[in-house]
């Protein structure tokens, strides 16, 4: 049986708790997914995601609705605490302790990424966890407080948590010296001119030279016009993880030795491109495809067929594509990157 490489994420039975709903996917749930895992989660106003951490991956973010805040704890004691807005992203190394709360006033849903595909949003460390598995006395002696007031937060994990919201209009509000664009976890991607290609689409990148923390990990968003094609390319540094925010398309991921396999996603679907395996997206829709992309690197690198073509003597393209001269000349002289489709243009004109 042929692996796919599509998965229903959004359709998933969801974990639930006061304040908050989650949906993951490792390599377990999809086994094509080996090198990356991804999760989508969703906080109302008020409700936390605990604090916690992740001892096998790092995490990324993309906002897609909503407003949330996260604070993180640096292994120097330093601690952050930042806003994010819909198009931002944040990243959280290894095993820095964390927490994301919903700000309001409407739900906030972002989607989470991790470098590694064994990763599980169910098997991390939860703060309530370490107290109910530690001793009453020792949860005290560290603490400073009564066996008494231990015992009572030795109750179990509660991995989601609904409290006030922590707005600018509350006590609780937190307190910012300056306006700041960008911060050591904070990139604001849709703040960020695109690549554009005309009739086809756009493309929002961020990676490490960008967002310096993000060391293992970049991230894309990549809107397609209505028949547009990002086109056949590959990625020979990491693999791709794909979650679709709206719209249709098409993917084919091309392994090699006459293998490759075909996949039609909607919103919700997440889709996935091992390292160096040739694949394109089309929007097979009416409406703009948008594309949130995730990569286990923190460069971008991409090599894009248009490109490789073009870097090609004409004569060597001739004898290898059984062409003529004439007819190589015609091809590709420079990067296409997203192909629009001529005939929805030209019927739109």
């Amino acid at each position: 049986m042929m692996t796919s490489f599509k998965y229903r994420l959004e359709q998933k039975e969801p974990r639930t708790g006061s304040g908050g709903i989650t949906r993951g996917a490792s390599v377990k749930d999809f086994p094509a997914s080996i090198g990356i895992a991804g999760v989508s989660m969703r906080l109302e106003p008020g409700g936390m995601r605990e604090l916690h951490w992740h001892a096998n991956a790092a995490e990324w973010a993309y906002v897609i609705s909503g407003s949330c805040r996260t604070t993180v704890i640096h292994p120097d004691g330093h601690a952050y605490t930042d806003t994010f807005e819909p198009g931002d992203v944040w990243y959280f190394p290894r095993g820095y302790g964390h927490s994301i709360q919903g700000l309001g006033p409407d739900e906030c849903h972002f989607i989470l990424i991790f470098d590694n595909g064994d990763f599980s949003e169910d098997h991390t460390f939860s703060i309530t966890d370490f107290f109910t598995q530690t001793p009453n006395n020792i949860v005290a002696q560290n603490l400073g407080i009564t066996e008494e007031q231990a015992a009572k937060l030795n109750q179990g994990e509660a991995y989601f948590a609904k409290g006030p919201v922590p707005n600018d209009s509350s006590s609780s509000g937190t307190y910012r010296r300056n306006s700041e664009l960008t911060t050591i976890h904070r990139y604001p991607l849709l703040a960020k001119q695109p690549r554009r290609a005309p009739g086809g689409g756009t493309q929002r990148t961020v990676t490490v030279e960008d967002f310096p923390i993000s060391t293992t990990m970049a991230g894309s968003l990549i809107e397609l016009q209505p028949g547009a094609l990002r086109e056949m390319h590959w990625h020979p540094n990491a693999d791709e993880w794909q979650y679709y925010i709206s719209g249709q398309a098409e993917m084919t991921v091309f392994l090699a030795e006459g293998h490759a396999v075909t996949e039609h996603f909607e919103a919700g679907d997440v889709g996935y491109a091992p390292m160096g395996a040739g694949h394109y997206i089309k929007n097979t829709g009416d409406d703009v495809c948008r594309v949130l992309i995730g990569f286990n690197s923190g460069h971008y690198e991409a090599i894009d067929l248009s490109e490789w073509i073009a870097g090609n003597p004409d004569d060597l393209l001739s004898t290898n594509l059984g062409m003529t001269k004439e007819e190589a000349a015609k091809l590709p002289n420079d990067t296409l990157f997203i192909a629009p489709d001529k005939q929805k243009n030209s019927s739109q004109s």
